[in-house]
């Protein structure tokens, strides 16, 4: 779960970090960490991005987006890019940071970054598998683990509280090819943003216990005996 200091002031729109891959405008301001300078013409990139962004705008509107792109080609990057772009958005004032991958590495930049974000009250919301070892930054302290859940429709939420993640969100369809950690991720992120138009004052901490006391679901999804 999170800590944080608790946001003084509500504002009129809710900015959002998205580290990803190539978002097309219109987006309230965009950066690329993509190394050998700037990634963002949009032939040949992964759609995963425009995923997470078309998501969070359709079901949140009052949302502002900053998209900090680490992605370029394929969904590979270092724990340096995404440690730049964290740094960035906490410039850019967001209060909620979707992050729907995971790295293998724990390197200390990333930690730095996420340690400084949670410090600055931001909500980081990061994947994380649903079996399998960790992967960063979900499993560093402050950083909401979010996977993707069978039982959940869309706009559906289990609160996991387990040693994989916190929460669990609708993991997508098949047919998009956006699907499991990754989209249940962003449809927690979602859920955190919606929470945070109707008080905006409530702490990354707060808008957490929220979500997980109004869980659809309490608890890991209890698979049947295969013996």
């Amino acid at each position: 779960m999170v800590s944080g200091k608790t946001n003084e002031a509500p504002t009129a729109r809710l900015r959002v970090g998205i580290i990803d891959s190539y978002i097309a405008p219109p987006v309230h301001a965009a950066r690329s960490f993509c190394d050998g300078g700037d990634s963002s013409v949009p032939s040949e990139q992964p759609l995963h991005g425009m995923h997470i962004c078309e998501l969070l705008t359709s079901a949140v509107t009052e949302l502002e987006v900053c998209a900090a792109q680490v992605f370029a080609g394929q969904l590979v990057c270092s724990p340096r890019q995404v440690a730049e772009a964290i740094h960035w958005l906490i410039e850019e004032e967001v209060l909620l940071i979707n992050m729907s991958f995971g790295l293998r590495e724990d390197r200390a930049v990333l930690r730095e970054a996420c340690e400084a974000a949670v410090d600055a009250g931001i909500c980081l919301v990061a994947a994380s598998p649903a079996r399998g070892d960790p992967v960063y930054p979900a499993a560093y302290p402050g950083v909401v683990r979010a996977t993707g859940d069978a039982r959940c429709e869309p706009d559906q939420i289990a609160w996991l509280n387990s040693a994989q993640a916190d929460f669990g969100g609708y993991p997508g369809a098949r047919e998009t090819g956006f699907v499991g950690a990754s989209a249940g991720c962003a449809a927690v992120c979602v859920a955190l943003a919606r929470l945070a138009v109707e008080d905006p004052r409530m702490s990354a901490a707060e808008l957490c216990g929220t979500l997980a006391r109004e869980a659809r679901y309490q608890g890991p999804e209890r698979r049947p005996s295969t013996g």
